[in-house]
């Protein structure tokens, strides 16, 4: 965008404002508030190193809708939080894609903005991906970490639609495993957990980039990983569902070939990352390992 049209952008935040809502660039996903209540506990996922990583409480039409940890050197989301909404799964595709003025210190308010069209001040980016880096790349598709078909409110969908919230997934994965992955929690948790459920999404990197004018522009996953935490849960299921209870995780390459979808236990995909992600020791997606408060006896819990 020509700097005259980043004039532009900036001049109409504040009307846009209401409308959009604000996408908040903070220290700590409690500062905001109503941004805690899409972590299970109000507890993020812990033990990440990297200090330069951006937390987002994403926020649309004045509401926190879901929360992003945000690596702008690789202008990618690490993961994305949120609630599932029960939802038919119906796919929408006309809401606009939105980014982040704030991680570019463009916009002191950090409203959540549609692209406008034209030439993108350098600054800008520098901090976040942008729609051009995803036109001319054949083999990646956007691929939600938080996807639309999880929330069933418009404005809750909408809000997915920000380049903060996508990564790089190769077409074939992105509309075949990973998708029917999506789709196969999408029919499990509507139809057994009768609480909140929370997800939280993310991928794995390995160093290699899209390239636009010969710049490394955005990260290319190595893998998509998911996780879910649903403690209030149909424990009359059928045993082969009630074992996915109350936390079930999924992990698969982001590849064109050998790239099914394995469900494993939220505790393996942990230790697994750990090998391959900046975390500590102490890294845990969901707090105290999404123990119910009342947790059923073990024999309960397991029968047939």
């Amino acid at each position: 965008m020509h700097p005259s049209v980043i004039l532009l952008v900036l001049g109409i935040t504040t009307q846009l404002s209401e409308h959009w809502g604000t996408a908040t660039v903070v220290e700590d996903f409690n500062h905001v508030e109503r941004c805690k209540d899409s972590l299970y506990m109000g507890t993020p996922p812990r033990g990440f190193r990297d200090s330069r990583l951006k937390k987002i409480c994403q926020r649309y039409a004045d509401k926190p809708r879901y929360v992003t940890l945000y690596d702008s050197k690789n202008r990618i989301p690490v993961y994305s939080a949120y609630t599932f909404k029960k939802t038919e799964g119906d796919r929408r595709v006309d809401y606009p894609w939105m980014y982040e003025p704030q991680l570019a210190e463009l916009d002191g308010n950090g409203n959540m903005l549609p692209f406008p069209t034209g030439y993108l001040h350098m600054k800008f980016e520098d901090s976040q991906a942008i729609l051009d880096d995803y036109s001319d790349v054949v083999l990646y598709e956007r691929g939600h970490l938080n996807p639309d078909q999880h929330q069933s409110d418009p404005q809750d969908r909408a809000a997915t639609y920000t380049l903060t919230n996508v990564v790089p997934e190769i077409r074939e994965f992105n509309i075949g495993p990973w998708r029917e992955h999506e789709e196969r929690i999408r029919v499990r948790l509507n139809n057994f957990c009768r609480g909140t459920a929370y997800i939280v999404t993310g991928v794995t990197t390995t160093g290699n980039m899209i390239r636009r004018n010969n710049q490394d522009r955005v990260g290319i996953p190595e893998e998509v990983w998911s996780a879910y935490c649903c403690t209030d849960y149909d424990r009359n299921a059928p045993h082969n569902v009630r074992i996915r209870f109350p936390t079930q995780a999924a992990l698969a390459k982001n590849a064109k070939e050998g790239n099914r979808v394995q469900e494993i236990t939220v505790q393996d995909l942990e230790i697994y990352l750990t090998n391959k992600m900046s975390v500590d020791k102490n890294f845990q997606l969901f707090y105290d390992n999404c123990n119910s408060p009342s947790p059923l006896p073990s024999y309960l819990h397991y029968a047939n």
